[in-house]
């Protein structure tokens, strides 16, 4: 199980020693997830770019749900054989992604539920992270 950041400006600070994939930290008591992407645009992601496609409206991907476990009070991606514990905005982040909205159309509604937080830049970039890991298309 590995847990997923949103920008500190949206939600909670990173937790210190997360995983070397940006945006992700393993659970306590568990090993990181092999197999799991670069970030765009990171060092070592060669070829990557963290530019979203024009018009791209984004979507959790088939396989993806997002749920909340009352067991936890935590949101959580639920994917085949894995578990993505979200913790600050990402939950929220997310299900604006529903195919309808562009990713302006996320962003202006983000930037008028947190005025003055760094929505323009932090947004696109958390989706693109989410995309590069195929959990969103």
């Amino acid at each position: 199980m590995t847990t997923a950041d949103t920008p500190p400006a949206l939600g909670t600070p990173p937790v210190p020693g997360t995983s070397p994939v940006p945006g992700t930290s393993p659970v306590p008591g568990t090993s990181p997830v092999p197999g799991t992407s670069p970030v765009p645009g990171a060092p070592g992601a060669p070829g990557t770019s963290s530019a979203a496609p024009a018009g791209w409206r984004p979507a959790l991907a088939p396989a993806v749900s997002l749920r909340h476990d009352r067991v936890r009070d935590a949101d959580l991606l639920v994917l085949p054989e894995r578990v993505v514990v979200l913790r600050g905005s990402a939950a929220r982040i997310l299900r604006l992604c529903d195919g309808d909205r562009d990713l302006d159309a996320i962003v202006a509604e983000l930037m008028s539920r947190f005025p003055g937080a760094p929505v323009a830049e932090d947004v696109p970039a958390f989706l693109g992270r989410m995309r590069t890991e195929g959990w969103v298309r």
